[in-house]
């Protein structure tokens, strides 16, 4: 069996009202980031503004220190949430299957109000993009449902760290 991959993971907080003291969901995500074994690279909380995301996204998509970006809020349908379409501007490829994932296991939970998450994934300059729900539960649903697998480089039959050599083929 080969040995496990750290990952190094970026955290990002879409808010207008949010702080560290208050950031649950962020902190969740650092936590089990943390407790998988992977290393917390770095977390922001920024407001819900397209351009302030997308710099911080870039920031992120350039430094050699970050292979994944996590985000958690802004991805329902009011009128401020707009982190699907900053993050969606900026893919080279979609991962449609994310989001769809998601909201199959998300039914389980919150039935047809799963509907109304836009969460989204994709890959830019061989960088992992993924944005979730602002809640906790949806923060764990994605992380213990899906990133941790995908994100476990000894998952099988295959997951995302085995492709992040290739990418930028």
């Amino acid at each position: 069996m080969s040995e496990k991959k750290c990952v190094n993971i970026a955290v990002l907080t879409v808010s207008d009202t949010r702080t560290e003291a208050d950031d649950k969901s962020g902190n969740v995500l650092v936590d089990r980031i943390k407790d998988a074994g992977h290393h917390l690279a770095e977390k922001q909380i920024i407001k819900d503004e397209k351009d302030l995301i997308q710099e911080q996204l870039k920031k992120w998509i350039a430094s050699s220190e970050v292979d994944v970006v996590i985000a958690t809020g802004g991805t329902g349908v009011t009128g401020r949430d707009i982190t699907p379409e900053a993050f969606e501007e900026l893919y080279d490829k979609a991962i449609p299957g994310f989001g769809e994932l998601f909201r199959m296991l998300s039914y389980q939970n919150i039935k047809t109000s799963t509907l109304q998450s836009r969460c989204t994934g994709g890959v830019t300059n061989g960088t992992f993009l993924f944005a979730l729900p602002g809640s906790t539960g949806a923060c764990k649903d994605g992380w213990d449902q899906i990133l941790v697998h995908q994100l476990d480089s000894t998952h099988k039959p295959c997951n995302l760290v085995e492709l992040m050599p290739r990418l930028l083929e």
